[in-house]
């Protein structure tokens, strides 16, 4: 009975450590590359080893728990509370959303009442279709937003990104997953210029894409501290416990939503039910996936605002959208004055 109960203990702690160690460490492979994304939930469970191994008097599976758990909260928790404006908090506003339509399904008199109400002045949109274009201007969007650079494509590929400012240096850029990315270089009044992309790398949905994964991310524009102001809003499909998206938010980068403690609220997960009024549109695929799913897995963080060091971030909402299988991020920044842009 006794060596029973040593071995629960240490049954229940070893998991953790690897956990933590394959976290801390960035080594996700396999996988793992899915787990990882629930992260915060591990964390919270690293808790209940140290406390059932402290109870049974199990001292060394106690000390190993306490190490993982340790660890585990020390990357998570600072989500929860932020880390202040960085420098550059007292300039001109700007502010963002990014939304991922589901195949164009998501529903446009809401995306557009967010526009409206929020007074978004640049949207990024992907999963973008020709179809969903058409009801975003139908439903008023070409007369709060007039520039823009789309990229519509039946199915899952497209890109748009909408904008109150004048764009400049547009493009779209194909990753080598498939999705692509379009972006444009605006100027609020009063600020320095700025590039803003609509991110969608490779999603890890199966170990054949893993590697299609992380090359997209990898891909994505690194921050040019001495240069150009950029910001990425998109669906990255990787959380802050993915090794390549924490390489790229090392190039100069931090996620707004870490910054003001609004990092861990879920952006996709168990948001598939909400497709009941606008099934019609909803791919095969996704419809199956719900019935298969339901609610059964807990949201997790994947569309994120990546803005330049140099940009303040004042607020981050988490919104609903019907019709899509994403809530839109939404991010009011505070962008460095003209005289200060590089």
């Amino acid at each position: 009975m006794v060596r029973g109960l040593t071995v629960l203990c240490w049954a229940v702690a070893t998991p953790g450590l690897l956990w933590a160690a394959v976290r801390l460490l960035g080594v996700e492979r396999g996988p793992l590359v899915q787990l990882l994304a629930f992260t915060p939930y591990v964390a919270g469970w690293s808790l209940l080893p140290v406390a059932l191994s402290l109870a049974l008097r199990r001292w060394w599976p106690a000390g190993v728990a306490a190490v993982a758990a340790v660890a585990l909260i020390a990357v998570v928790a600072p989500r929860a509370f932020g880390g202040g404006s960085p420098a550059g908090g007292g300039g001109p506003t700007l502010r963002v959303l990014t939304a991922n339509l589901l195949a164009g399904a998501g529903d446009a008199p809401t995306l557009v009442r967010l526009v409206r109400e929020r007074q978004v002045d640049v949207l990024a949109v992907q999963e973008f279709t020709p179809e969903a274009a058409a009801r975003l201007d139908a439903s008023g969007l070409a007369e709060l937003m007039p520039h823009r650079r789309l990229n519509p494509v039946a199915g899952t590929e497209g890109s748009g990104l909408y904008s109150r400012f004048p764009l400049t240096a547009t493009g779209v850029r194909e990753n080598p997953g498939g999705f692509t990315q379009a972006y444009g270089t605006l100027t609020a009044p009063g600020a320095a210029p700025a590039t803003v992309e609509s991110v969608h790398p490779a999603a890890p949905y199966s170990l054949g894409q893993l590697r299609a994964w992380e090359r997209d991310l990898d891909a994505q524009p690194r921050a040019t501290p001495g240069g150009p102001i950029r910001i990425l809003a998109g669906d990255f499909n990787a959380t802050l416990d993915h090794a390549p998206l924490r390489r790229l938010i090392a190039s100069g980068y931090r996620d707004a939503a870490d910054a003001t403690g609004a990092g861990l609220a879920g952006t996709w997960g168990p948001y598939l039910p909400d497709q009941r009024h606008s099934s019609d549109r909803v791919p095969a695929i996704r419809r199956m996936a719900a019935r298969i799913t339901g609610d059964r897995i807990p949201p997790v963080t994947i569309d994120h605002v990546l803005v330049d060091r140099r940009v303040g971030v004042r607020d981050v909402s988490v919104l609903r959208l019907p019709g899509s299988d994403h809530r839109p991020v939404y991010a009011e920044l505070a962008l460095p004055r003209a005289e200060l842009g590089g």
